[in-house]
Parts: C-alpha cells; structure tokens; sequence
C-alpha cells in the first residue's frame, strides 16, 4: 500500500508497517512537550503513556479515511518525543559567540536529513566551510531573542504545521511580535503585513483598498502582487519609504579597526572619512561568507551593514579573526534604526528636511554625512537597494518617530508611499543587484557575478592563516571571464 497523507483531517499520514496498518498523526491543537530545560541523557528510546484524548479528533478521521482499520481496532501505541527547534530545522554548525564548538542536534527526521547534514558538517569543521548553504541550519540564525518560553511557543507551532501546505513566503505568526521596531504601531496602522526576521518585524507589504490585513496564501499569483506592483511604481516614479530596522548594525573601532576589517575583505576598503564600500568577507575556501557595506566614519571607527541574519556570523567572524585587542566590536542592531529613502523625488523630500547640501557634488553617490532631521542628528548614507536615487538614514531608536513623521510629512505632495520587503526585492532583481539569497558559500566571487566589488591580489583572513585570491583560483577565473567576453564582443563585432 502507498504512503498517504491527508493533511486538512487526518493531520498525518497513513502507511504500511510489515503486514499491519501505521497511523502517524500530528495534532493541530493543544500539542504537549516535555523535557523543556534539557533531554535526559538516560533517555534513549523513551515512550510515554498514550492520550487519545488530544489525537481523538485526527484519528477519527483516518478510520474515516481507511474503514477497515475501525473494524480491525489498535494493537498498539507509540508515543514518543520528537525534536522541534523554533523553525522546525535542525542545528548544524558552530554554536554561536565561541570558537571550537559545534552543533549536530534539534533533528526531526534523522533517517532523512542525517547523512547530507553531518557530511556538510564534517566538511564545515575540516576544511572551515560547507560545500552547501547551511543557512538555514546554522545554529547563529537565532539571536537572543530566542529565550526558552519562546522557543517552546515556537516548538509548538511547528508541530502543528508539519501537516500543513508549505505555501511560499509562509509567515509563522506565534509568539509575535518579537522584537518590534519604534515605527511597528505606525506602520501596521497603515496595513503593513510583517515578517519576522532575525527577531525584528520587517513590513513585507501594505494591505490598501479594502485588501485584507493578512498573508495571502497560494501558488499563483494573488491581489498582494498588485500591492507590490503598486509600491513599486510609486518608488519608480515618485518616492518610497521603508523601514529597514532590521539590517545587521556593526560598529567597529580602535587602532586596529582598519587592519581586522582590511584582512577579512576582498574590496578596497573606504580611504577617505565618509566614504562607503560594498564588499564581501569570505570563507578560507575562497567562497562567500557574508556581503556587508562598510561606512568609514573616521580614521579608526567603521560602522558595518549587513542582512539581518547574519549577525551573529559577522560578529563570529570579526571577533574569531581578530589577532589582537586593537579593535572593538559592537553590535548596534538593538538600539539603531534606519530608513530607506528612494525614488526620483528623494532628494526633494530630504531637502525638505534638513539644511545639509544634497546635490551629487556636496554629497556625491557611496558617500556618509551626518546631517539633521527634525532636531536628530542622522547618518545618511547615499546609496540604493532599489537601484534609485535615494538614502538610508541610520539613528537610535529614540529618534525614529520624528524623522520618519517629519519625511512623511514633507513626502505626501510628492506622492510618498510606504514599501516592504516584497516591493524591495523585486526592484534589487530588476536592476540585478545580488541580494543574500545569491551570495552564500556555494559560490565563489567570479561564479556569483561580483568581481567588480573585489581586489584580486589582496590577502584576506590576515594572519597566520592568511589566503590570497589567487591561490584559490580567482585570477585564473577573471582572465577565463575576460577572454570568454573578449571572443564574444569580436564575434558581435
């Protein structure tokens, strides 16, 4: 007999077992835990005393499913304990904020998941990246946030959800918000529908004309692609704002500041006070660790941003690659927010609110000033994700509110409209801007198309372990690239 699974009633699955019949059910509702605090390291194959009761309505259902089975009656009952981490995925990799220790635990499905897992794992410890992205399994994708009560309110979702349709973009909601931004009241008052990410609650899209204040669940395309179609032709054509709170904030400073970050880069890092780099850290495999932009502020203090997710791991990797005590790294994500300010009226709408000169020449493209917004003193970075004109404007929390009450203020003759992260992705892919989901440690800087933002004869991971571009193959691929793009433009010739 085939496996079969019915995900609205039976809630599980139903399958042979030698010549019996096997009923797995995973109840949506009131599921139970155990072991909170810690698994006991006596408990090897431990079972528990059935209770119908809680699988009662579920398992009705499958005697309904399979009749047969309500006149051949239960010969026996498994009831066990099963690992579910916050997001249903297991922990492999390095526990985060120390060196030399690793994870291989939180495994529903060992039989399933076991062998590729623990041979990336093997291939993380040995040679200090895996040959595929363990993003999602990496321990550091949960932050401090991650305390024990919510862990098992998350754990109990899970657990609920293993039955049901894993529909794109699906938005787990318990145990939310978590980490809110000083804008989230403002913002969801205006239909934002959030996502949670690394913690903080980032608007994906904004519910207007009668359109329902929810996910939209489906495979094809629903009436929040009209949403986003429409934030995308205001930032298009006019001016767009988001709330970008969520990105990882860095500052590192000291006297060895320039010297950590210089040997952890591929790029050129910024020469002069105020001046800005895109560049990326990578793995001693030669293959991409993270992306992150670094704003010089002064001789000696960067201030680094990067996605959300990746905080921990840039906080790992500048702290496990620093060779002396020159450098201090903090992490300013809990009390900074920003801004995203684009469109070709942009530079109207900032004009409107501050005295600071913003024509290309007194503030020129990948360059920082500090300016001021409604009496708060700002960093405004002149660069775009959504590849126009515009700013990210990064200050403390407490500040947030007035800049952003006094942008929308001055932005409503322009047209202003509120954007999330749907909108924000889909101009970033227009315009072929790589984002995080391109840029892992599957693919080295030639193969993802970003050499541009590299020097290839700089040493990286300074020290001794230090590594060269071209040791690992770069200059060999960028003269493949340039002769393979040479031939072709002789050939359109």
């Amino acid at each position: 007999m085939p496996v079969i699974r019915d995900d609205r009633k039976v809630s599980g699955y139903i399958r042979m077992e030698q010549k019996k019949g096997l009923i797995g059910i995973y109840e949506k509702a009131n599921p139970n835990t155990v072991w909170e605090d810690h698994c006991p390291w006596e408990a090897e194959n431990e079972l528990f005393e059935a209770d119908y009761d809680r699988v009662m309505p579920w398992l009705e259902e499958a005697m309904v499913r399979m009749p047969i089975f309500a006149e051949l009656g239960i010969t026996r009952d498994v009831h066990g304990a099963i690992s579910h981490p916050p997001d249903g995925n297991p922990l492999i990799g390095p526990a985060p904020g120390v060196r030399n220790y690793w994870c291989c635990c939180g495994t529903q499905i060992g039989i399933g998941w076991g062998p590729g897992l623990t041979r990336e794992l093997a291939r993380w410890m040995v040679y200090g990246a895996a040959d595929i992205s363990m993003r999602d399994y990496d321990p550091r994708r949960f932050g401090s946030y991650a305390t024990k009560d919510w862990q098992v309110v998350k754990a109990k979702e899970d657990y609920c959800l293993r039955h049901e349709i894993p529909f794109p973009h699906f938005n787990r909601l318990a145990g939310r918000p978590v980490k809110p931004s000083p804008l989230y009241d403002v913002l969801k008052a205006k239909g934002a529908v959030f996502e949670e990410v690394y913690g903080v609650e980032r608007s994906r899209w904004f519910a207007r004309d009668g359109v329902a204040q929810e996910d939209h669940y489906a495979f094809r395309r629903t009436v929040v692609d009209d949403m986003v179609a429409a934030d995308v032709k205001a930032v298009r054509e006019r001016v767009g704002i988001m709330d970008v709170t969520a990105f990882t904030k860095v500052l590192v400073e000291g006297p060895g500041a320039y010297d950590l970050l210089d040997g952890l880069t591929a790029n050129r890092m910024p020469q002069k006070d105020g001046s800005i780099t895109l560049t990326h850290m990578l793995n001693r495999r030669g293959r991409i660790e993270l992306e992150t932009t670094i704003v010089r502020l002064a001789e000696d203090r960067f201030y680094l941003v990067c996605a959300a997710f990746f905080e921990q791991r840039l906080l790992d990797h500048l702290a496990q690659n620093r060779e002396a005590e020159g450098a201090t790294i903090t992490a300013r994500s809990d009390s900074w927010g920003a801004l995203s300010l684009n469109g070709p009226r942009s530079r109207d709408v900032l004009a409107a609110c501050t005295d600071a000169r913003l024509d290309n020449t007194a503030f020129r493209w990948l360059s920082a000033q500090e300016i001021t917004i409604a009496g708060h003193d700002v960093w405004a970075f002149r660069m775009s994700y959504a590849g126009e004109l515009g700013w990210e404007l990064h200050m403390p929390f407490a500040a947030m509110r007035d800049v952003y009450d006094a942008l929308w203020a001055a932005g409503e003759a322009h047209g202003m409209a509120d954007y999330g992260s749907f909108a924000m992705n889909v101009m970033r892919m227009e315009k072929g801007f790589k984002g995080a989901g391109e840029l892992t440690n599957e693919v080295t800087l030639a193969e993802a198309d970003v050499l541009r933002f590299a020097r290839t004869d700089k040493d990286y991971l300074a020290g001794t372990r230090r590594s060269t571009l071209t040791c690992h193959g770069f200059a060999p691929i960028w003269r493949s690239i340039r002769m393979e793009r040479t031939t072709a433009t002789a050939a359109k010739r």
